[in-house]
């Protein structure tokens, strides 16, 4: 319950700060202020591996939100979606901690687009992931990386070349489509 009140407070926050400075662009990197709340630990009294997604998926709400896309996304009835995520740990976070999530979007393939989020403090990379998702539409079916694009107004004289190491991952760590079986076999 937590998470989606602190989602719900960094959209507000996001909404005013665009309606005060004007949007921000979206290639830009994002940042968001944060701090480790007792809800983030687990036993060991660090933020658990899991909530730090959580944690970024609010650093994308954000670049969404003061940039515009969200409204413009929204207004065509498209919602993004995770299709892939990896992380790195270096150091911990602990309560109370002040630290920021910053976002940046890498750029795109044939199917899809990345970003890169990071957990900083004092100017100091805690925890590095790599997102890979793409936008759906609530009438069915995947928004095209083309359609995001000219959503968007993207600039191609933009490099928004994704390291190929990371287009590799994206590729080997894919599910089958939903509309193929993908049985639960261990071998």
């Amino acid at each position: 319950m937590h998470m989606i009140l602190r989602t719900m407070l960094v959209l507000s926050r996001a909404r005013r700060g665009v309606r005060r400075k004007g949007a921000v662009d979206p290639y830009s990197v994002g940042r968001l202020a944060l701090r480790v709340l007792p809800s983030d630990l687990d036993i060991l009294n660090h933020v658990n591996n899991g909530v730090y997604f959580s944690l970024f998926d609010l650093g994308r709400f954000d670049l969404l939100m003061r940039s515009g896309l969200w409204t413009s996304i929204t207004e065509r009835g498209w919602y993004p979606v995770v299709a892939s995520e990896t992380i790195t740990f270096r150091k911990s976070l602990t309560l109370w901690q002040r630290f920021t999530v910053e976002t940046r979007i890498l750029g795109f393939d044939d199917r899809a687009f990345y970003l890169e989020h990071r957990a900083v403090v004092k100017g100091e990379i805690y925890t590095q992931a790599f997102i890979r998702a793409r936008f759906l539409k609530k009438s069915g079916g995947t928004v095209s990386v083309t359609e995001l694009l000219d959503a968007i107004g993207h600039d191609n004289d933009r490099d928004l070349t994704v390291p190929k190491w990371l287009v590799r991952w994206g590729k080997d760590a894919v599910l089958p489509s939903t509309r193929q079986p993908a049985p639960s076999v261990w071998e």
